[in-house]
């Protein structure tokens, strides 16, 4: 299961990184909170339905398939990717476990099991049914 790939920088660098996810997702928006709390850093961690996302170079069907972290050169990186960027830019000990998520063969091992609860994300704790992901035949291209 291939990831989106990562998108061209946007004209102009952000300040701040941002993680994007779906706020209409509570499994979504519980996780990312959660996470928030625990990595700390100077991140926007902010739902896509409050986001201007052609600002940063990208669409709320991207944003709806996976979670996105738009680092302050621009680049976006989704899904399992966008995790493991946010974990190397709060440092300390999450710097090494996020860099081992991009890297082969972690890399593709977290791409399906981040693949797998995106797909489920209904069933996970906290899910509902508002959840569940559009039923899509291909990934979204930016």
């Amino acid at each position: 299961m291939a990831q989106s790939p990562i998108q061209s920088p946007i004209p102009s660098p952000i300040q701040t990184p941002i993680l994007i996810f779906d706020g209409d997702c509570a499994f979504c928006t519980t996780s990312a909170r959660w996470l928030q709390g625990k990595l700390g850093g100077s991140v926007l961690v902010e739902p896509w339905q409050f986001t201007d996302l052609a600002a940063y170079g990208t669409t709320a069907e991207r944003a709806t398939y996976e979670v996105l972290w738009v680092d302050a050169a621009g680049r976006i990186h989704g899904g399992a990717q966008a995790f493991g960027r946010w974990l190397i830019h709060s440092g300390g000990a999450w710097r090494v476990l996020g860099t081992v998520i991009t890297l082969p063969p972690v890399r593709w091992l977290a791409a399906g099991v981040y693949r797998l609860i995106a797909n489920n994300r209904e069933r996970m704790p906290g899910g509902t049914p508002a959840c569940a992901l559009p039923r899509h035949t291909s990934t979204p291209e930016d």
